[in-house]
């Protein structure tokens, strides 16, 4: 039966069948487009719960990842200033002791420096509310159309009186007392994660590169520099940019003798660390304060103060402060924005920029000192 099993025709149907049962067997069914579709629907899905899952974590521990953070952009800041000191031979105890007392000092001075100057000026900014207060409600009731009833005004009044003499605002601040216990817990850990970051931060980076090898050191070694490199370049940048902000407005304010001058002018350093919209709130709160405490005419001259200010601030610091490199368009922006504030409300708004910043700064060196990650390249670079 040899002459059978070498038969050219045989030999022909049973590859022929072969073939076929590797067309029918199920992996088979992602080979083709569709397939191919449905591997990346199901790895989209896979991120997307990945990401949920990172999201659900950090808004779970808010009070250890917010610290995490922001301890790892201002050791980012003053990486420079510990490598300064200890290139003149400084012991590291002793930099990291004066920079974290200088880093404290300074935040500080910016919370004390509000209070007192709220407490200050806080009776006499009460009372021109009030008199402001009083003086809309006569011209509202001076209009020629009803548009709101005297009974209405005084319906609203009786109800802001019993919401702050009611058990719920006593209840609301008890809530607002257990806020300043979170902010004083975060605050110690945020301290105490920064005084090692700053210490002992090139040595805990280099017991995580201990799993990588070869290339794979070198591109983590690369992103670890880089993200140093943008995340301190843009807290910089921008506290300088936000001092220059503060001061400029600062001025205006003094000179127009609008109340709340000096907490305005830290309110303005805070908010620019909030690309676009804490610059929007900022000159929306001065005027406010200036519309109530000095009328309608210095409250415009404030509102041209805040363009002028935020036209020299976008048009000529921010390029020259911050270059081309960190710079990100107005559109991933707003989105890192939104997605910063529906995870951690104003200080994921804070945090979300440079985050973005960082990672595309990232993404810019994944495979080289100047070679993007390849999906990232211009076209005109492709090999």
């Amino acid at each position: 039966m040899a002459w059978f099993r070498n038969d050219p025709q045989r030999v022909q149907l049973e590859s022929k069948d072969v073939e076929l049962k590797a067309t029918t067997a199920p992996w088979s069914l992602w080979a083709d487009a569709f397939g191919k579709l449905g591997i990346r629907a199901i790895q989209i899905i896979v991120v997307v719960v990945v990401a949920g899952a990172i999201i659900f974590a950090i808004q779970t521990l808010t009070l250890v990842t917010i610290p995490l953070v922001i301890a790892l952009i201002l050791a980012c800041a003053f990486n420079p200033v510990m490598s300064w000191m200890r290139r003149r031979g400084v012991p590291s105890l002793l930099a990291t002791i004066a920079t974290l007392l200088a880093i404290v000092v300074i935040l500080s001075a910016l919370g004390w420096l509000i209070v007192w100057a709220v407490r200050d000026q806080w009776n006499d900014l009460y009372a021109q509310a009030e008199d402001g207060f009083r003086k809309l409600v006569a011209w509202v009731q001076d209009l020629p159309f009803d548009f709101v009833q005297p009974d209405q005004l005084d319906e609203l009044v009786d109800t802001v009186t019993d919401f702050v003499t009611s058990a719920q605002f006593g209840s609301g601040a008890l809530a607002g007392v257990g806020a300043v216990a979170n902010f004083v817990t975060g605050f110690v850990l945020l301290v105490t994660i920064l005084f090692f970051f700053l210490k002992d931060g090139p040595q805990m980076w280099e017991f995580l590169l201990r799993p990588f090898r070869g290339e794979n050191y070198v591109r983590a070694r690369r992103i670890g520099d880089k993200t140093v490199t943008v995340l301190g370049a843009y807290v910089r940048g921008t506290a300088t940019v936000a001092a220059v902000d503060a001061i400029g407005i600062l001025i205006g304010l003094l000179i127009l003798q609008v109340p709340l001058a000096i907490p305005l002018a830290v309110l303005v350093f805070l908010l620019a660390f909030i690309p676009i919209v804490g610059a929007t709130v900022a000159g929306i709160l001065a005027a406010l304060v200036a519309l109530v405490a000095n009328g309608p005419l210095i409250a415009l001259i404030v509102v041209g103060i805040v363009v002028l200010v935020n036209q020299l601030e976008g048009n000529f610091l921010q390029p020259v402060l911050m270059g081309r490199s960190m710079k990100l368009h107005a559109f991933v922006i707003l989105v890192a924005l939104t997605v910063g504030t529906v995870v951690g409300g104003i200080v994921g708004a804070v945090l979300a920029v440079p985050i973005t910043a960082a990672v595309w700064g990232v993404i810019q060196v994944w495979d080289g000192p100047d070679r993007p990650a390849r999906w990232a390249r211009p076209k005109t670079l492709e090999a």
